[in-house]
């Protein structure tokens, strides 16, 4: 690859979630001290991301891969996407903030499959060229956070500015994207349109293999705790009393980062099970981390709770595609982690974002919630599913 190809796919990866991570983590906070939304209604703005990777495959499927250039697409994506996060920010309640970042989640996820497939198309050795492009678009998400943690905007009531920065840099992404490498259609002048494709359905007979299903019904179940995580850690962060708590969580993103790299150090010497099992073993004591911790003593408990968010991901999440991967074989590849993605960051988002926020609606106080009892509710459930997979769960013949 071309050095100026390469500095080219690491910027879009770099825009690309430094607009996700600008206004995605504090969005309960501001809806909560801003807009005096309810937590019901923080779970639903959540549910946005879901509705959105719901309907991507037939956004790409249907147009990206038949009619145009990824990369117009892509552009034309963040350029309407940079217009709805301005004017978001200009709304004064949450009836009209809510059908803003709807459509604009509807636009948004399909981008995450277009940078990826931009990307793809201008590598010769993609295992060994995209990682070194992909790590960008993490340290993207880390530089957001810590802006805005720089800037104080959650202390000073400004995440208002949250929007407004993602929406500058959504229309640089836009701009940007036209001048992108063209990767033309790849099913140009083909009228067939195949759902099951679009869905990864083919990919359905997987499940008739006992540990597949176990493996699929987890990574669902698993996603129901997770919501809690990714909706209301920064209101609770705030709320708690830490300073800077958007650019604390970027620690997340860090530790992603290093786990990342030593996954086949630890592939060699766990294996699939294991590796899957203490990733659901994290979620469990990061939620008991954050029921028991403070910012006063018990401080450590949440920095250590944030920074196990590299296990919590990489070992679950990564480890399940390349899971996915090795069980799928070549004929079903796409199919099935079109099928895991579809499952967890819509399935399974979709239902915890909507249980977390009654969840959290339920443990509210006269000025804030019963963070110690509302962690232990995600605890659990996380606790459940590590039980049950591990009781279920064979995956022998899963390579490492």
């Amino acid at each position: 690859m071309q050095t100026s190809t390469r500095v080219q796919l690491s910027a879009m990866m770099f825009l690309e979630f430094f607009i996700w991570g600008a206004w995605f983590v504090t969005m309960s906070t501001y809806l909560s001290k801003t807009l005096s939304a309810g937590d019901v209604q923080i779970g639903l703005a959540y549910q946005t991301q879901s509705i959105g990777a719901i309907l991507a495959p037939f956004i790409i499927g249907l147009i990206a891969d038949r009619f145009f250039a990824a990369q117009k697409i892509l552009g034309i994506l963040h350029l309407l996407g940079a217009v709805l996060m301005w004017y978001a920010a200009s709304q004064p309640d949450f009836g009209g903030f809510y059908p803003v970042v709807l459509i604009y989640m509807i636009f948004y996820m399909p981008t995450l499959a277009l940078v990826n497939a931009i990307s793809f198309r201008q590598m010769k050795d993609p295992a060994n060229e995209f990682p070194g492009i992909r790590v960008l678009g993490t340290i993207g998400w880390i530089v957001a956070g810590l802006t805005i943690g720089w800037l104080a905007w959650e202390k000073q009531g400004q995440l208002v500015n949250t929007f407004r920065m993602a929406a500058v840099a959504s229309a640089a992404l836009g701009l940007f994207s036209f001048f992108l490498p063209n990767t033309p259609p790849p099913k140009a002048g083909s009228d067939k349109v195949n759902i099951s494709d679009l869905l990864g359905l083919d990919a359905l007979g997987l499940l008739k293999d006992r540990s597949f299903l176990v493996f699929f019904l987890g990574s669902v179940l698993l996603c129901v705790p997770l919501s809690f995580y990714y909706n209301f850690t920064n209101l609770f962060l705030n709320e708690s009393g830490m300073e800077g708590a958007a650019g604390k969580m970027s620690m997340g993103q860090m530790s992603e980062v290093a786990f990342l790299i030593a996954m086949p150090w630890f592939f060699k010497r766990l294996g699939v099970k294991r590796m899957l099992l203490v990733g659901m073993a994290a979620w469990m004591l990061r939620y008991l981390l954050f029921s028991w911790g403070d910012t006063g003593a018990g401080y450590w408990m949440l920095i250590l709770g944030i920074v196990l968010h590299g296990i919590c991901y990489d070992f679950f999440f990564v480890t399940g595609q390349i899971y996915t991967d090795e069980r799928a074989g070549e004929r079903f590849k796409s199919a099935a982690q079109g099928l895991i993605t579809l499952a967890t960051y819509g399935v399974g988002m979709l239902i915890g974002s909507y249980i977390s926020g009654y969840v959290v609606d339920a443990y509210k106080t006269e000025t804030a919630h019963d963070w110690a009892q509302i962690w232990l509710v995600p605890a659990g459930i996380a606790a459940a599913v590590l039980l049950g997979f591990a009781l279920l769960f064979r995956g022998d013949k899963a390579k490492a």
